[in-house]
């Protein structure tokens, strides 16, 4: 049976060096599953794949999509079981690389079939964001669907348009078509999850931010400046900068910010990853011994 391995963990852990690694000893391709290395134009900030490691291993769905692009886990399903079987005739085995919890799980469980949100909702919802913040769109979610609404991360803007959207586009609750139902795949799925100490993990966070500086996350940020309104740019490291452009933190708090926030999301990540019981934890240096300990099971 074809697999599919799966290598997640926190940020800055070193996740990309080793689905390289265990790529070129599986001779299989890598496809990505960070939600922001989708988008072009913002490589530094995202962290993506560089040129050189693509050159290593073929990589998928890196910097694929236009920042003003829509994409979800929903279409990151149907995109990767689609591209599957043609990974799996050349080599029988694929990695998936990426902390993006929904679109892990999105693959590996599958995701509730939400019906497509039209062009006119989408924009209409995103304009009452605008102007009206996310308060007004909160009012109506808990107006329109109150179980979700309970359930909703309150601060997470992503989260509450989508339901949103949903409940206008189809007219029912967002809840009542969230089955949570899990999906068989036509494969065996491996999931390594990559740790270390708290404190090496925040030092190396640390230290890719300061590298992110001066690869020129700064112009980066500048570049795309104008469209900051765009959701693929609500992601630490584009916030904190947009905030120093319009005069409200200044340098040094920005990138310091940049810092303490990227630290808070690899805690939310590993809180969100180690709820998942299938996952097999180890250090990044013991990955690829790890996997092929699996496959030979």
């Amino acid at each position: 049976m074809p697999t599919l391995i799966v290598i997640t963990g926190p940020t800055g852990v070193g996740k990309t060096a080793a689905a390289i690694e265990v790529a070129q000893h599986l001779g299989c391709d890598i496809i990505n599953a960070d939600s922001r290395q989708v988008f072009r134009g913002i490589p530094i900030g995202t962290a993506a794949p560089t040129p050189e490691e693509q050159a290593l291993v073929r990589h998928h769905f890196v910097q694929f999509k236009e920042l003003d692009e829509y994409y979800s886990a929903a279409q990151f399903e149907t995109d990767v079981m689609a591209l599957l079987p043609s990974l799996f005739k050349r080599a029988n085995c694929a990695v998936m690389c990426g902390g993006s919890m929904m679109y892990v799980d999105a693959v590996c469980n599958g995701i509730d079939e939400i019906p497509d949100i039209s062009p006119e909702v989408r924009t209409a919802v995103k304009q009452q964001w605008r102007e009206q913040g996310l308060e007004s769109l909160l009012a109506e979610l808990e107006r329109l669907d109150p179980k979700y609404f309970s359930q909703v991360d309150k601060k997470n803007p992503v989260r509450v348009l989508h339901a949103v959207e949903v409940c206008r586009q189809t007219g029912v609750t967002y809840s009542s078509l969230r089955t949570g139902r899990i999906k068989q795949r036509p494969f065996k799925i491996i999931k390594v999850g990559l740790n270390m100490e708290r404190e090496l993990l925040f030092d190396r966070i640390n230290h890719r931010v300061d590298a992110m500086i001066e690869q020129g996350l700064e112009d980066e940020a500048r570049s795309v400046y104008h469209l900051r309104h765009l959701n693929s740019l609500n992601t630490v490291g584009y916030k904190e900068m947009f905030a120093h452009f319009d005069g409200t933190m200044n340098r040094i708090t920005a990138i310091e910010r940049i810092k303490k926030n990227t630290r808070v999301y690899a805690k939310k990540q590993l809180r969100w990853l180690q709820r998942d019981t299938s996952i097999t934890w180890t250090e990044p240096q013991h990955c690829l011994k790890i996997i092929t300990d699996h496959i030979r099971v």
